[in-house]
């Protein structure tokens, strides 16, 4: 089956617009005329299952979906699944209710399902869509047998990230305009402005304070230099991103970000929180913590955290493992030892999650209030040097005028 996105109009001349299933394009106009509408317009949006068997190159220009969307799919999955729905029935059903956009991604995914794929296997065609945490806890959910009460974690933690990164968003936004806002005028007064100002001075003859002479520096920098600044700045941003396209140079800087505590505190929240998601829905330990080693976004924690899985499958503990990995901070490491010392291990890594992910929200909300005030503070500063510069020479002749 593939999936066609459709313009049609019916008898009246009403435009009717969608998605469609069908073997081919004949028989997706053949199902819109028994339903009385007239196609227009017919876009195939997955090829059908006749046209081959091998599942579409991973694209990173895929179609992606946004958050709200996500959670709306990932909590209809778990609801549908769980209440003992076939996996491409369940698709076909969410579908139906979705944009066309939505549709066609999660009607992409049946289509490569039906062909006898797996779900994660389907979803790694969209990228943009399907986050590589997201592949890989469903992969484990269906090797383990456990996909509903994956897919009802999956979509908890979906929910939480999602309100997070909204609230963040939103309390960033007024900083950051009001600090461009502020750094425009600033290089617009620095441009246009200062420089007339200045002239009279000049002309003068007037000896200029230090605060003045490096505002007038800094003015011509700018006027002579600044178009120069933003290419070579352009230039160097995309070297950079060319660099790190290199597995090695995005290793060696991984490597250093792993030094950082905030770091790896992050990826050890992410990847204790997946491990306690799968563990909880009954997926065996080495494969839980294999998928949640592929979470992991630093490379050098995650290798770190792929050299503990092979200890563990070797029969080491978990706790030691993991400690001789040194990617976990030290409480984790306890509630570890504690979870597995009394058999309770996805509920001591899903205590030891929350308790780290609480510590960097009330990190994150702390930096984020600190960011307004910062940037008033330093706009304020600039803007009053500014006006000390400026103001310093009137002063110094008015008092030679005076005396």
């Amino acid at each position: 089956m593939g999936a066609y996105q459709f313009k049609a109009i019916d008898g009246t001349g009403k435009a009717h617009s969608g998605m469609v299933e069908a073997a081919s394009a004949p028989a997706a106009r053949q199902s819109l005329r028994a339903k009385g509408l007239t196609p227009i317009k017919l876009v195939a949006c997955t090829p059908p299952t006749a046209t081959g068997s091998a599942v579409r190159a991973r694209n990173p220009r895929s179609p992606g979906l946004s958050a709200a969307a996500l959670t709306l799919v990932t909590r209809q999955m778990a609801t549908l699944l769980g209440s003992g729905l076939r996996i491409e029935d369940a698709l076909a059903t969410i579908s139906s209710g979705q944009p066309s956009k939505v549709a066609a991604i999660l009607l992409s995914v049946r289509a490569t399902v039906l062909e006898g794929r797996s779900l994660s296997v389907a979803m790694a065609s969209y990228p943009r869509a399907f986050s590589e945490y997201y592949r890989a806890s469903v992969q484990a959910g269906e090797q383990s047998g456990k996909l509903a009460g994956v897919m009802a974690h999956l979509a908890s933690h979906v929910e939480h990230r999602s309100r997070n990164r909204q609230s963040v968003q939103l309390a960033l936004l007024y900083p950051l305009l009001l600090g461009f806002v502020s750094l425009s005028i600033i290089i617009m007064l620095m441009t246009f402005v200062v420089p007339d100002i200045v002239k009279v001075f000049r002309d003068r003859g007037a000896d200029l304070p230090l605060l003045t002479r490096a505002l007038i520096g800094l003015s011509d920098a700018i006027r002579s230099y600044g178009l120069a600044a933003l290419v070579a700045l352009g230039l160097l941003t995309l070297l950079g991103a060319r660099l790190l396209q290199n597995p090695q140079w995005r290793l060696r800087l991984h490597a250093r970000l792993a030094r950082v505590n905030l770091v790896r505190r992050m990826n050890a929240a992410q990847c204790a929180g997946t491990l306690a998601t799968l563990l909880q829905s009954q997926v065996p330990l080495v494969d839980a913590l294999t998928a949640a080693t592929d979470v992991v976004s630093n490379l050098h924690l995650r290798a770190s955290l792929q050299a503990a899985t092979d200890k563990v499958r070797q029969g080491m503990s978990l706790h030691r493992a993991l400690s001789e990995a040194s990617t976990f901070p030290p409480m984790v490491i306890a509630m570890v030892a504690s979870g597995e010392a009394s058999g309770q291990l996805g509920r001591a890594l899903d205590h030891a999650a929350a308790e780290q992910q609480r510590d960097l929200d009330a990190w994150v909300k702390a930096m984020v209030a600190l960011v307004e005030p910062a940037i008033l503070v330093i706009m304020g500063g600039l803007v009053m040097a500014m006006v000390l510069a400026i103001l310093l020479p009137i002063v110094s002749l008015n008092g030679l005028a005076n005396g």
